[in-house]
């Protein structure tokens, strides 16, 4: 069907196609264009095809050709350049066109593009001849491709029959010759089924026989596997009650040799530190020297929270960890969730045994940070720093009570600090001996650091 929009007789500018283009002569129309594109310059083509100047042929027509049509279709001057570089392209399909008579031999999606781009007089019709002629030849094809493929389906199918009969023959004389095979069979097993019943009766004879002497024998076993059970145990309990009293022996001993040695240590230190103290020059005491003499007082962790600082001064705990043989034992998510409780756990244990490496290094003293385990769900992978001794707690067993443990083993007289809020652990390390200290004052020590 053609429309008009008000152009004069024989112009075909006035006619609409009232149908999407067909799939031939767009792809024809795009070409069309495609090879007029590049003998324009840029300020002839318009403003959204201007960035496909510079691209091939081929790849022009596959990137800028939905692009490409439009324009075609909108902007009437792009269309009339197309136009003219067709005529100069193809003079006599245009000149037949313009004529109003189209070459009998010609292709029909040629001609209907060529005329939707010209727009001569009848171009519509054209064009949409072009398109029910595409459909018809490709109706045609698509019958001459059904027809092939059913005839090669057919031939398929006498060959299937043939090798179908073929092999029916082939299973029927097997099948016969199998029926002979398996009538021998069945002679030859009666036959073997009388000598089994046979074979089966001397057997059931040989087991009454065999059962007789198995149950005599599995009386004696019996008999010698209890005895045998019997003397294990008692060899069991042996050997067990032996290793433990050795093994009570040698903790016992290298118990107590830690403790004298660690002890012995301490005093020695604290020996050549008040001697460095108080500067004292090499003499030779004589026996009538030692009447008057007074005994230097050695200083305590009790000696230091007497002197005129703060509780909560940090130089308390320098001076603490200033004594000879001088072990802090730290209340590990005490100190880090009084500090820092927004971080996760993992971060909070590697911040403060970061901190607690260099304090080590500055004061020289033993560092041991002891975490709860019952918080977690597997065991923890973590490469303890230098001078830092880092213990988590056995299951069923809290991080107050191993503190507790690693204070009573130290010996009497052992400089012992202990870093903790919790007043309970305070008020236990303070009764073993050991001077406890809030995990504030240990946090203002590591900030300084």
């Amino acid at each position: 069907m053609v429309e008009t929009t008000g152009g004069g007789p024989g112009d075909g500018a006035a006619e609409v196609l009232d149908r999407p283009l067909p799939d031939g002569v767009r792809r024809r129309v795009v070409q069309i264009v495609s090879d007029g594109f590049g003998s324009l310059t840029v300020g002839e083509l318009p403003a959204q095809l201007r960035q496909y100047a510079r691209f091939a042929p081929n790849r022009r027509a596959k990137f800028a050709g939905n692009a490409m049509a439009a324009a075609l279709e909108t902007d009437p001057l792009f269309r009339q350049r197309i136009g003219e570089k067709l005529r100069e392209t193809q003079p006599e399909l245009t000149g037949a066109l313009d004529s109003g008579s189209p070459p009998p031999a010609a292709d029909p999606l040629d001609v209907a593009a060529a005329a939707y781009v010209l727009r001569p007089l009848g171009w519509v019709k054209l064009v949409t001849a072009a398109g029910e002629e595409a459909q018809r030849a490709d109706a045609e094809r698509a019958d001459e491709e059904n027809r092939a493929e059913l005839e090669r389906l057919r031939a398929e199918l006498d060959r299937a029959r043939d090798n179908t009969r073929a092999e029916t023959e082939r299973l029927r004389t097997e099948l016969d010759s199998a029926k002979k095979e398996a009538e021998s069979l069945h002679r030859k097993l009666r036959a073997a089924l009388s000598d089994v019943k046979r074979g089966e009766a001397a057997l059931r004879k040989a087991h009454g026989e065999i059962e007789a002497v198995r149950a005599e024998g599995q009386a004696q076993v019996s008999a010698a596997e209890s005895e045998s059970r019997r003397l294990k145990a008692r060899l069991g309990e042996t050997e067990a009650a032996l290793e433990a009293t050795r093994r009570a022996a040698r903790e016992g001993r290298s118990v107590e040799d830690m403790r004298v040695r660690l002890l012995l240590d301490t005093l020695l230190d604290a020996t050549q530190g008040l001697r460095r103290e108080l500067a004292l020059p090499p003499v030779s005491v004589r026996p009538a020297e030692t009447v008057d003499a007074v005994e230097p007082g050695r200083m305590s962790p009790k000696d230091i929270a007497a002197r005129a600082l703060s509780e909560d001064d940090p130089q308390v705990l320098d001076q603490l960890l200033a004594l000879p043989q001088a072990h802090l034992v730290v209340d590990g998510y005490n100190v880090t969730k009084t500090g820092y409780p927004q971080m996760p756990l993992e971060k909070q244990r590697l911040r403060l045994l970061g901190q607690l490496s260099q304090l080590a290094a500055q004061s020289g003293a033993e560092v041991t940070c002891v975490f709860d385990g019952a918080e977690l769900a597997a065991p923890v992978l973590l490469a303890p720093p230098r001078g830092v001794r880092v213990l988590f707690s056995k299951p069923g067993v809290t991080a107050d009570e191993l503190i507790r443990q690693l204070v009573r083993a130290e010996p009497p007289g052992r400089p012992v600090i202990v870093a903790s809020t919790d007043r309970e652990v305070a008020d236990g390390v303070a009764r073993a001996g050991a001077r406890p200290v809030a995990s504030a004052m240990l946090l203002k020590r590591l900030s300084r650091a």
